[in-house]
């Protein structure tokens, strides 16, 4: 794979990317103004997903009124960006921008099909967590542009109080709305994500502090696997409750709590309910620790528009784009001014409740087959598997996946 220096300077900030691929898709070196210090035109594709979609529009809108260039946002199921992307870009008919996750950073390097971004100046409005999500071997990949966690959501028309641990959560959420006393997402692939701030507060992380050395094998990890066992006999877990199924149960008045992200939290809010957001109750005596993501557009390595790309991405990482996203949709932005500014409630919920949180694993590369094993293992023991030896058994998996990084 041959790689080749573009430097780029905009006003505040200099992008240096590293473009792989044929030297077709990577201009000389050339200079550009930021948005809106001179109009521009062309079209830039972004692809996003059907929670991210309305951000992007608006955007689109204001990119554009900016700097002449116009953003085409093209929504694509959650689960195809990143392997649509993948496949696609190296033929030339990817986007020339993806929004994702920070956990698709070792895939996508793996794969060749992002470039690496620098933001000079600008790198220090950034908060360090925000920087290292989208950094790989010393290189930053991606703008980041929010943060988010998932964090315990109460209807405040079905419950005024809540309880300090997990069980007398469950004993509360029986007597209010005994269906559904708390809704935590599985369906028919399990959901170790969502299941993650009560597996935690077990003592069992999935790697122990600054190390990829497993932190939920032994005595800890098994416990909560017994746990899981005891959910799915409170009727707390079940694999027909999956996202959708989870998201319409809370919006009904089905139960008084869910276990969810900001991504639904808008939709909560125009259906009329009044919500709190609070951090998870510990289950096994220790703090709940929920995943620490962080949302970023990545710039594709293949891009024929890699010049009016970075003008975007200096714009993305400027105060007026990140309070339209955060606006649009409901996620904490990770540009520090921004954040600063924000005193919704619901976000601050979330923000407060991801203080214990732990980062999101970004650069391993075989990640994907670790959330499956760890996935499955779960749904296993929802079906009746015995807990300990599907979890002994999930984590020789688990290793192994690991072992091939």
């Amino acid at each position: 794979m041959s790689k080749r220096l573009l430097a780029l300077a905009a006003t505040g900030l200099v992008f240096a990317l590293t473009a792989c691929g044929s030297a077709s898709n990577t201009p000389s070196n050339s200079s550009s103004g930021a948005a809106g210090s001179a109009q521009a035109s062309g079209t830039l594709t972004v692809w996003t997903d059907e929670t991210r979609i309305e951000g992007f529009k608006a955007i689109g809108e204001s990119f554009q009124k900016a700097s002449g260039v116009k953003l085409e946002v093209v929504q694509k199921p959650t689960d195809d960006v990143r392997t649509d992307f993948i496949s696609q870009a190296p033929s030339g008919a990817g986007p020339d921008l993806i929004v994702g996750a920070n956990d698709w950073v070792g895939s996508l390097v793996k794969n060749g099909v992002v470039a690496p971004v620098e933001l000079g100046d600008k790198a220090a409005g950034f908060s360090d967590a925000a920087k290292k999500a989208f950094t790989s071997g010393g290189t930053l990949y991606g703008v980041p542009y929010a943060v988010e966690n998932v964090a315990l959501v109460r209807n405040n028309n079905l419950a005024k109080e809540t309880p300090a641990t997990f069980d007398e959560l469950i004993a509360q959420g029986k007597q209010l709305t005994p269906d559904h006393p708390v809704l935590i997402q599985q369906g028919d692939k399990g959901d170790a994500y969502h299941l993650y701030p009560v597996q935690s507060s077990f003592g069992a992380p999935l790697f122990k502090p600054d190390t990829t050395e497993i932190g939920m094998k032994g005595e800890a990890g098994e416990k909560f696997a017994a746990y899981i066992k005891k959910l799915t006999d409170e009727g707390v877990l079940s694999e027909s409750i999956g996202g959708d199924q989870a998201k319409q149960a809370f919006l009904d008045g089905k139960s008084p709590y869910i276990i969810t992200g900001p991504w639904w939290t808008g939709e909560f809010t125009k259906a009329g309910l009044d919500i709190s957001v609070l951090p998870v109750p510990s289950a096994g005596g220790q703090p709940s620790a929920p995943f620490i993501g962080v949302q970023g557009v990545y710039l594709s390595s293949y891009s024929k528009n890699a010049l009016l790309a970075n003008q975007f991405l200096d714009y993305m990482a400027g105060d007026e784009a990140q309070k339209i996203l955060q606006e649009k949709g409901g996620r904490l932005p990770a540009l520090k001014s921004a954040a600063a500014a924000v005193t919704d409630p619901v976000l601050k919920g979330f923000e407060a409740a991801g203080e214990s949180g732990q980062a999101l694993p970004a650069t391993i590369t075989t990640m994907d087959a670790v959330w499956s094993h760890w996935g499955s293992a779960e749904l296993s023991i929802l079906r009746g598997e015995d807990p300990v030896a599907t979890w002994q058994q999930m984590i020789a998996n688990v290793e192994d996946a690991l072992a091939k990084d």
